[in-house]
């Protein structure tokens, strides 16, 4: 699907509505579709995401801001119809073969009540595609823009709906304002929230990126991790039968990342990781306990430290089910995230752990330790959020479970 969306500005500007651009556009890329950006000022961010820049789009353009001055005293004269007429011109050569136009903000703002005016004249001479109000701001809600707003074209173009349009605001207080202003059923309007980008806020490495994005794992409910090489004294089949109980107990999606390849210095642990895989297969964990080795194309993927670091991040608690250690970092490390701890009760662990760690017979039946875990963790109000976050609020799920279905939806609207 080719989609166009237009905005006064695009990246690299700094702003909230700038923000949504780029992520929207990015992900939308990443699943098949077309985007192009339509701004005033903006640069190119991505070879395969088209950004077309028509300066009399952006709201600090000079002859955009005469012709504000203009209206903001009434006058909507000459300048004003030309900078219209030549915005048409500008805009219906830049959307002959888009499919859905996406327009951020200006539908309610009085930024560049041109292009508003330029926009509404191409709807209603049938020259858009099918297309979406998104909208941040609203002018005619705000006392401080009330002195600048007038009574009559173009002005009221903001606080009526346009026809065909389809309406979408960031949250459901928007929702209320964008009804009351419009008069309109509070549920005709969608609410699509902005997201977090949670590679940028953790530096995410390619590699992490990578893992998050092949394994799906900002859909599960909590993540443990087991930072561990695949030797027999690590206990790993343990961490596997929890598991299963924790999801079963729980009927929540919990995985577990394993993170090391076998243990190089024996061979019986090439045996071991076998009988770990069928373990695996029988337990019916293929889609939720991930041996992050078997992501390597060639060699046994190797996670570097900063890849690590984003792992600790990323994951809910840490899973330690070890039989035997010298020290025990892992431990040290979740410390320093202020992740839980779930770890064996040896003595080792008790020097690097400490008193807020939860310690459990390493040899104890599975289930005792599945439910310790799913009463402290899945009922912590703590992982709940993140996990919220994960599910809700993130810029990839936002795109793929709340923007797409919308575009997609839109030839039954």
């Amino acid at each position: 699907m080719k989609i166009g969306l237009i905005h006064y500005s695009g990246p690299p500007m700094v702003g909230g509505v700038e923000q949504t651009l780029y992520h929207h556009a990015t992900e939308l890329a990443r699943l098949g579709h077309q985007p192009r950006l339509i701004v005033g000022v903006g640069e190119a961010f991505d070879d395969g995401i088209p950004v077309q820049v028509i300066p009399a789009l952006y709201s600090k353009d000079p002859r955009v801001l005469a012709v504000k001055a203009a209206l903001d005293s009434g006058d909507a004269g000459r300048e004003f119809q030309d900078l219209h007429a030549s915005l048409v011109r500008d805009l219906e050569d830049k959307l002959l073969d888009v499919d859905v136009l996406i327009l951020h903000n200006f539908l309610t703002l009085h930024k560049n009540l041109a292009l508003t005016a330029a926009v509404h004249s191409l709807l209603t001479t049938g020259k858009l595609p099918r297309t979406i109000g998104w909208h941040h701001d609203f002018a005619w809600l705000r006392p401080e823009y009330r002195a600048e707003l007038h009574d009559g074209s173009p002005w009221d173009l903001l606080k009526k709906p346009w026809p065909g349009v389809i309406n979408v605001v960031v949250s459901r207080v928007q929702r209320t304002k964008l009804a009351s202003l419009y008069d309109a059923d509070a549920e005709s309007i969608h609410v699509i929230p902005p997201g977090i980008d949670l590679a940028r806020l953790d530096s995410w490495t390619d590699l992490t990126r990578r893992i998050v994005e092949q394994l799906e794992l900002l859909q599960a409910d909590a993540l443990l991790l087991l930072p561990a090489r695949l030797t027999r004294r690590k206990n790993i089949e343990f961490g596997l039968q929890v598991l299963s109980e924790l999801r079963r107990l729980s009927s929540k999606d919990v995985r577990l990342l394993i993170t090391g390849p076998p243990g190089p210095h024996n061979p019986a642990n090439v045996a071991y990781l076998e009988q770990l895989l069928a373990l695996r297969s029988s337990l019916g964990l293929e889609n939720a306990a991930h041996f992050l080795y078997q992501l390597g194309e060639d060699d046994p993927l190797d996670i570097d430290d900063v890849t690590m670091g984003n792992l600790f991040s990323i994951c809910d608690a840490l899973f330690f089910p070890s039989l035997d250690e010298g020290f025990g970092i892992p431990l040290l490390e979740a410390r320093l995230s202020r992740m839980p701890i779930f770890c064996s009760d040896i003595a080792a662990l008790h020097e690097s752990g400490d008193a807020n760690a939860h310690y459990f017979d390493p040899q104890s039946q599975p289930q005792e330790v599945a439910a310790d875990v799913a009463d402290r963790l899945l009922s912590d109000p703590s992982i709940i959020s993140r996990a919220e976050v994960r599910h809700s609020y993130s810029w990839p799920v936002i795109v793929a479970d709340k923007l797409v279905p919308l575009l997609e939806g839109l030839d039954d609207v």
